[in-house]
């Protein structure tokens, strides 16, 4: 038997094992995947949150923990895929939203107070926002980006990467599947590729925007090079092309998102995840000019309704979030922190087939043959019984981690636990490294 053979065999036989003891350790997470199997495609109403044999079930989060229907109790690295950045029922965003309740109802059916509020806080941080509409998720801000793209230029292709995500149906993880949405109108670029993109961008006089992310994150939290999104900016102006720019994910990554990092000045901008406090929220902002085709008072706007677009619990939430919590110092001081954990775990996976990508608080384990992971592309040589393995070792260590690798840090995380974290995986490297040692 080769080296490689044998490496195949020990991971196969050290996965069996593991999922033998999950099995026995969660009886009343899988009988409630049996029975939400009965109503629910799959058990759940969340593709990424199903994993083999069946997903655990959630019963209740405090600080910076979740508890399992069987009692276990996990600290959260997950942060709710970079939404719940707040941790679970933080004092201040639950006085917010019970005083609301309290004082202002839920859904009033009116315009209310926290609009303006929230908007004003949005605007402070992220100058390319002149003006801003909410909706109910980073999915719906960018489909109304597109709307409003095309509206406005009178073009009707987009430029978008391969590696990309943009919510539900605007997903490029594998190319462009024709069940995307718009399939016909996207052009598909390589990701931190300026040839590839020129390329594109030169192929077609129809183009009305290019959508990108500063990091691709269900990409695998591949960050974008600078001078990739310089040219992506430069090409733009040039051609009078539309620069979106996706931060639902990456807005947390400073004190004024990736737009800030890179000294950016994008056409337009999504945002959502933790900006409604960990409630349902999502908004696009950008220039004054292009929003303007919202504007209900020109008689001829576009139609941009949505019941719970105004909720005042997730708006008063996120406005509490920003004032209160995220400070810009704060924001600042989680990202430091993100970094020196992400180089500190690097440094441990030298030599092996485990890397770590991300930028600032997110960040995400890879397993590849070469232990390289560069782009979305890689993902073909991804070592999928190894990223079960880690994910099935990290519960028992009692951290609570994504399966596809992903870690996104909360406030509430303290420096103990932040530790305990790293020495963990440090500690399952050094255990594991026959398995994990490249060929």
């Amino acid at each position: 038997m080769s080296p490689v053979q044998e490496a195949t065999v020990n991971v196969s036989s050290a996965l069996a094992a593991a999922t033998e003891r999950y099995i026995e350790a969660n009886k009343k997470s899988q009988r409630s995947h049996l029975e939400a199997a009965e109503n629910l495609p799959g058990g759940n109403t969340r593709s990424v949150l199903y994993n083999e044999p069946f997903p655990l079930f959630l019963a209740k989060g405090f600080g910076s923990q979740v508890e399992d229907l069987d009692g276990h109790v996990y600290t959260d690295m997950v942060g709710e895929m970079t939404a719940g950045l707040y941790g679970h029922s933080h004092p201040v965003i639950r006085k917010a939203i019970i005083d609301t309740f309290d004082q202002s109802g839920i859904s009033l059916g009116g315009n209310n107070k926290y609009e303006n509020e929230l908007a004003l806080e949005i605007k402070k941080r992220f100058p390319a926002v002149q003006k801003i509409r909410f909706c109910n998720s980073g999915s719906e801000a960018n489909i109304n980006l597109m709307v409003v793209a095309k509206a406005f230029t009178g073009k009707n292709k987009l430029v978008v990467f391969y590696g990309g995500y943009h919510g539900g149906q605007m997903s490029f993880g594998h190319g462009n599947p024709s069940t995307n949405i718009e399939h016909e109108n996207f052009l598909l670029a390589e990701y931190n590729d300026i040839a590839s993109f020129n390329s594109v961008i030169d192929s077609s006089d129809d183009i009305a925007a290019v959508l990108v992310e500063g990091m691709q994150g269900a990409g695998g939290a591949i960050s974008a090079n600078p001078e990739f999104l310089k040219n992506i900016e430069t090409k733009c102006k040039e051609k009078n092309i539309l620069f979106i720019l996706d931060e639902v994910m990456t807005s947390r990554l400073s004190s004024g998102g990736l737009q800030k990092v890179y000294s950016l000045k994008p056409d337009l901008v999504s945002l959502g995840k933790y900006l409604g406090g960990g409630l349902t929220f999502g908004a696009f902002g950008g220039r004054s000019d292009i929003l303007r085709l919202f504007d209900p008072s020109t008689g001829h706007a576009i139609p941009h309704s949505g019941t719970f677009n105004n909720n005042t619990l997730a708006l008063a939430a996120g406005c509490a979030g920003l004032k209160k919590v995220l400070t810009l110092d704060a924001a600042d001081k989680l990202n430091e922190r993100g970094t020196q954990l992400r180089k500190s775990l690097q440094k441990a996976c030298e030599g092996t087939k485990m890397t770590v990508t991300g930028y600032g608080s997110v960040m995400n384990f890879h397993f590849t043959t070469d232990g390289k992971f560069n782009s979305a592309r890689d993902s073909d040589n991804d070592i999928t019984e190894l990223y079960h393995l880690l994910w099935f070792s990290m519960l028992q260590e009692g951290y609570w981690i994504a399966l596809r690798g992903m870690v996104s840090l909360m406030v509430v995380l303290t420096e103990k636990e932040i530790i305990g974290f790293e020495d963990a995986v440090k500690s399952w490297i050094v255990k594991n490294r026959d398995l994990l040692v490249l060929d």
